[in-house]
């Protein structure tokens, strides 16, 4: 007999190891399939000071580790495996993995999202040590130095005005002679005395010795280039939301986020999406785990309704 789930979760990530301690506190059958560590993208973070409770900050793979163990706590189980297929229509439904299905009443879908890399040589060597992709998460480091932001949507002009605040100088670097940003982003980033916009520019090359010295940028009207010193730069081209996997099950809003509000639920009965690979207006730790709390909240009332 094929053994039946309260509650899968998908994504062992922030969101999904909430879920997965809200879940199995609640004393539901919860399992947890994460293709690689605990913790997600918040693994790869060296030090995480915006998360409460951690008053000196906190190592993401460590604070990841540590939200497995206490979902584990209560009975959630997590099986390390990659889901290669799934079926969320009625009242079952199945999680396929290279070498086991997996049959739940819920499920609850925690992909994440991954930022896009400008894709040079060094860049992913150079993650914590000059390179960044959330200035939320790591502006503070930068206090009174120089740095370089990629990018000229909403996400690189909120970023520009806010290291601005922090830094001494703040390059925006934009492909582009007009920024895609919204126009309430203008005024301020056009204020800001300490930020200089280079446009119809790109980043070719990161300069390095040991970590971050510069940076070299082209403009694409001219075809010159010039070597730009700075203590670190801040890559915000966007991000690639997890999806692939549910397209043609659950709704997706235009930009390929999974289409669900605070509540938490798709268009789907019995299915949730949380944290980075929801429709939201903010994607940090600390409202990811808050979408994991409703998302059990919700399977649970689900559950209770059938």
């Amino acid at each position: 007999m094929k053994h039946i789930y309260d509650i899968i979760i998908i994504g062992g990530g922030p969101a999904g190891y909430t879920s997965a301690l809200y879940g199995a506190r609640a004393g539901l059958d919860t399992l947890l399939l994460e293709k690689l560590a605990p913790g997600g993208q918040m693994s790869m973070t060296f030090q995480i000071d915006n998360y409460p409770g951690f008053d000196e900050g906190v190592n993401g793979f460590i604070l990841g580790d540590k939200m497995k163990k206490g979902a584990e706590r209560f009975g959630a189980q997590t099986k390390l495996a990659e889901v290669q297929s799934v079926q969320l229509e009625g009242e079952i439904k199945e999680v396929v993995t290279k070498n086991e299905t997996f049959y739940g009443r819920t499920v609850i879908l925690a992909t994440g999202a991954a930022t896009k890399e400008l894709g040079l040589p060094g860049e992913k060597e150079l993650v914590g040590r000059g390179v960044s992709y959330c200035a939320a998460c790591d502006g503070m480091f930068y206090r009174g130095k120089t740095v370089v932001i990629v990018g000229g949507g909403n996400t690189a002009a909120a970023d520009a005005i806010q290291l601005s605040r922090l830094c001494e100088k703040v390059i925006l670097v934009h492909r582009r002679d007009t920024l895609r940003a919204t126009r309430v982003y203008h005024k301020p980033l056009m204020e800001a005395e300490n930020v200089e916009i280079l446009w119809n520019s790109q980043v070719t090359e990161l300069l390095q010795e040991g970590r971050l010295t510069g940076v070299r940028i082209r403009n694409n009207l001219t075809g010159v280039e010039l070597a730009v010193p700075c203590d670190g730069i801040f890559v915000s081209i966007g991000r690639q939301p997890a999806t692939e996997l549910v397209k043609g099950h659950v709704n997706l809003d235009p930009a390929g986020y999974i289409a669900a509000g605070e509540d938490t639920k798709t268009n789907l009965p019995g299915v949730f999406a949380v944290g980075d690979v929801r429709t939201k207006s903010l994607r940090q730790v600390v409202t990811a785990v808050s979408d994991g709390a409703v998302a059990a909240h919700h399977a649970d009332e689900y559950l209770t309704a059938e």
